[in-house]
C-alpha cells in the first residue's frame, strides 16, 4: 500500500487479468483464501470490497447490504489504519475456494466487467496510493454507513465500486469520483434528516400554538 510495504504486484495488470490469474493459478483443489489474499498483494482490499459492493448495486435492495456492510467496514477500517493486507481469522484463511468458483469469477469478470477496464486505467496515481488510499477508506466507511439504510443502497454502492476499481487499477480519477459521490450522498442524507427534524419540530410547535 505504501512504499514501505513488502507486498508488490504488477500495477499494469488490469482487474480482469487479476481475476483470471487466480483461476489459472488454481489446481484441481482450488485456492485457499490465504493463497488468494497473498496473490492479490496490495490490491486485495480493492478487489474484495468490489466483490462485496456489486450485489448492492441493485436498486432498493434490502437484506444483502445489511449483511455485506459489516465486512466492508472491517476491510475499510483495516485500510484506514494502514494494514498492508486484509486480516482474516486463521480458520477463514484455511477455507478453500473451489476451482469451479474461481473459473466462474473469471468468466463473469471477462464478460460483464470489461467496461471497467475500458474506462479506467493507471492515472493520477497520487489519488490512488499511500495517503489517498487511507482517505478513500474513510469515504468507504461513510458510504457503507448509508448503504445499510433501507432502500438507499444503490448510490453508496456506486461510490464503493468506483473507489474499489480505482484502487485496483491505480486510477486516481475513479477514486476521486467515488469519494465525491460518497461525500455528496452523505451530505444529501444529512440534509434530508436535518430538514425532517426541523420540520417535525416546527409542526409540533405550530400544533401546540393552536391547541394551547
Amino acid at each position: 500500500m505504501t512504499d514501505q510495504s513488502p507486498h508488490r504486484d504488477d500495477h499494469g495488470q488490469g482487474f480482469i487479468a487479476l481475476v483470471q490469474s487466480l483461476a489459472d493459478a488454481s489446481g484441481p483443489e482450488g485456492l485457499t483464501l490465504r493463497q488468494i489474499r497473498d496473490r492479490l498483494d496490495e490490491r486485495a482490499y480493492g478487489l474484495m470490497i468490489l466483490i462485496l459492493a456489486i450485489p448492492c448495486l441493485v436498486p432498493a435492495l434490502y437484506g444483502v447490504p445489511q449483511i455485506v456492510g459489516i465486512p466492508i467496514l472491517l476491510l475499510a477500517g483495516q485500510m484506514l489504519v494502514g494494514r498492508p493486507e486484509p486480516w482474516l481469522p486463521e480458520a477463514a484463511l484455511k477455507r478453500t475456494v473451489s476451482k469451479a468458483m474461481l473459473d466462474r469469477m473469471a468468466d463473469f469478470a471477462t464478460k460483464r466487467m470489461g467496461w471497467f477496464e475500458r474506462l479506467s486505467r493507471p492515472r493520477l496515481r497520487l489519488f490512488a496510493e499511500g495517503w489517498a488510499e487511507r482517505a478513500a477508506a474513510g469515504f468507504m466507511i461513510l458510504a457503507t454507513a448509508t448503504i445499510v439504510l433501507p432502500m438507499t443502497n444503490t448510490v453508496p454502492s456506486v461510490a464503493l465500486a468506483l473507489m474499489a476499481v480505482g484502487l485496483i487499477q491505480r486510477d486516481g480519477l475513479f477514486v476521486a469520483g467515488g469519494a465525491a459521490v460518497a461525500a455528496g450522498w452523505v451530505a444529501a442524507i444529512a440534509t434530508v434528516a436535518i430538514g425532517f427534524f426541523v420540520g417535525a419540530g416546527w409542526a409540533v410547535s405550530l400544533m401546540a400554538r393552536f391547541t394551547g
